[in-house]
């Protein structure tokens, strides 16, 4: 790798846990990307990327853009859609010290690209593995543990209070995906994690399914 024989050097995963003696057999397994770095909050040149691996779900690849856990024959189902992707922005931002901004974007500039959805909030963020996981499909925000624990990590089922929004709409983990692939045909997360320089994107493709 280059380094000289008196330089420091830190070996770390990407979410900037470093690995050492006491730590390598928790974070160091098959197919992880590490990160060779000179401090663990060194910043990035520039961009990496990671691929994640996992089965799909069959629902994924045959029912994209169906929704079994809500009755839509007869409705129109896309404030049920939205109301997905604004579950997630209200659990990310519930315990913002100040103010919870979430919007809704209907993007339709093709010189942009094509038509999309955007769903903007300044809420806690997620790691790289957190965005791992939201992509697997019903890996519920209630069983999600440890490294590998969601964005809705912490999650505590809010008291009712009348004509309130609160993050009570989504509990299987099937929502998300299958609102993003109800509304379009791809997926793109980009997200800060609070506290951490590095910004992470995911992207999920009904084609490349």
């Amino acid at each position: 790798f280059g380094i000289a024989a008196a330089e420091n050097f830190v070996i770390t995963t990407t979410n900037r846990k470093e690995v050492t003696e006491n730590t390598f057999s928790e974070l160091v397994q098959d197919g992880v990307t590490l990160y060779l770095l000179q401090s663990v909050d060194q910043m990035l040149l520039s961009a990496t990327k990671e691929r994640i691996d996992f089965l799909p779900h069959y629902d994924t690849l045959v029912k994209s853009g169906m929704y079994e856990y809500y009755a839509s024959e007869g409705q129109n189902p896309l404030p049920f859609a939205l109301a997905e992707l604004i579950d997630n922005s209200l659990s990310a931002t519930s315990r913002n010290a100040g103010i919870r901004s979430i919007q809704i974007k209907l993007l339709f500039d093709d010189s942009q690209g094509k038509p999309a959805v955007a769903v903007i909030d300044n809420g806690r963020g997620m790691t790289s593995k957190q965005l791992n996981n939201w992509a697997v499909y019903r890996l519920s925000k209630f069983t999600r543990k440890g490294d590998f624990e969601s964005d809705h990590s912490g999650y505590v089922r809010p008291l009712p209070v009348p004509r309130s929004l609160n993050s009570d709409i989504s509990y299987f983990g099937v929502g998300g995906k299958q609102a993003v692939f109800f509304v379009g045909q791809s997926a793109r997360m980009i997200s800060k994690p609070a506290q951490s320089q590095d910004v992470h994107e995911l992207v999920l493709s009904k084609e490349d399914f």
